[in-house]
C-alpha cells in the first residue's frame, strides 16, 4: 500500500507544479479558461464572495480598531481621535483623514523604501466613500459648533495582499469606526478641552459630549457610492446586476459585523 501511495502523491505534486507553471507562463489563457467554466482560480463560483471575518479591538492603543480578512487578504485598521478646529465651511462637523499603507511584509512585489502606486489611489477612494457618500455622519464628531471637533485619523495597514484590496480595506475601516468609542471631553478653566477618564471623572467634570460616544453609520439599503475604474463601457443591465449583488453582499457583511460585536461583548464579560 505504501509503495502505491508514493507514486500517487508524487503525481499530485507534479500536477500542481504543471498548473502553477502554466499560470505563470500563460496568465491570460489561465484566467480565460476558468472564466469559460464560470469558476474562479480558487474554486469559487463567479458570484461567490471570499470568506470574510472581522475581529474588533485589534489595537488596544487606538480609539477604534479592527482586523478584517477577505480570503487571504488581511487588513488592520485603527482610528485615533484628535481635537481640532472644525472646517470653516462645516462648523458643526468633524473630519476624517485616511492613510492606506502597504508595507513590504504584505507582498513580495512591495519593495522597502519604494512607495506603491496603488496605496494613494486606495487612500483617496476610501476617503471619498467614507465622507462624500454620507456613510459616516460627520456631525457626530462635532464637540462645540464652530470651536472644536474631532479629527479622526484612519490608518489601514495591508498585512497580506492577495487581491480585493479596496474591498478589504473598506470592510476594516467600517469595522474600526463601528468599534470606535469617542472619549469623554470637558472644558478647563483656561477654555481648553481635555479628555475625561474613569467614573470619578464623569461625575467631577461637566462633560461636553456625554451622549456622543458612538458614530452613526448609514445602515440603509440605499446606494451611496458607485465606482468603475477603467475598462470598457458597461451596459446598464450589468450595472443593475452589480448593484443587486452589492446589496446582497451588504446584508451578509452586516451579519458578520454584528457577530463580531457580539463576540467582543462576550470576551469583555468573561
Amino acid at each position: 500500500m505504501a509503495a502505491e501511495t508514493k507514486p500517487a502523491a508524487a503525481s499530485g505534486v507534479a500536477g500542481e507544479m504543471e498548473v502553477e507553471a502554466y499560470r505563470r507562463l500563460f496568465p491570460v489563457a489561465f484566467l480565460e479558461r476558468h472564466l469559460g467554466e464560470s469558476v474562479r482560480i480558487d474554486a469559487r463560483r463567479l458570484r461567490e464572495a471570499r470568506p470574510t471575518t472581522v475581529a474588533l479591538g485589534a489595537v488596544s492603543s487606538a480609539h477604534g480598531s479592527a482586523l478584517a480578512r477577505l480570503g487571504d487578504t488581511a487588513m488592520l485598521a485603527s482610528v485615533k481621535l484628535e481635537v481640532m478646529s472644525p472646517p470653516a465651511e462645516h462648523p458643526d462637523e468633524g473630519s476624517v483623514a485616511v492613510e492606506f499603507h502597504m508595507p513590504p511584509i504584505c507582498s513580495p512585489l512591495v519593495r522597502p523604501g519604494r512607495p506603491t502606486d496603488v496605496a494613494p489611489v486606495i487612500s483617496k477612494a476610501l476617503e471619498d466613500v467614507l465622507t462624500s457618500s454620507g456613510m459616516l455622519n460627520l456631525k457626530d464628531l462635532c464637540l462645540i459648533t464652530g470651536k472644536a471637533s474631532w479629527l479622526a485619523y484612519l490608518d489601514i495597514y495591508c498585512l497580506n495582499a492577495d487581491g480585493s484590496l479596496f474591498d478589504a480595506a473598506l470592510i476594516s475601516a467600517v469595522a474600526a469606526f463601528t468599534h470606535l468609542e469617542i472619549p469623554l471631553v470637558s472644558v478647563g478653566d483656561d477654555g481648553r478641552l481635555f479628555t475625561v477618564g474613569g467614573n470619578d471623572g464623569k461625575n467631577k467634570f461637566e462633560l461636553v459630549n456625554r451622549e456622543k460616544r458612538k458614530l452613526t453609520l448609514d445602515s440603509s439599503d440605499r446606494l451611496v457610492s458607485l465606482q468603475k475604474l477603467g475598462g470598457a463601457v458597461t451596459c446598464m443591465a450589468t450595472i443593475k446586476e452589480c448593484i443587486s449583488l452589492a446589496k446582497e453582499r451588504r446584508r451578509s457583511l452586516r451579519e458578520i459585523l454584528l457577530d463580531s460585536i457580539k463576540a467582543m461583548e462576550v470576551d469583555q464579560t468573561e
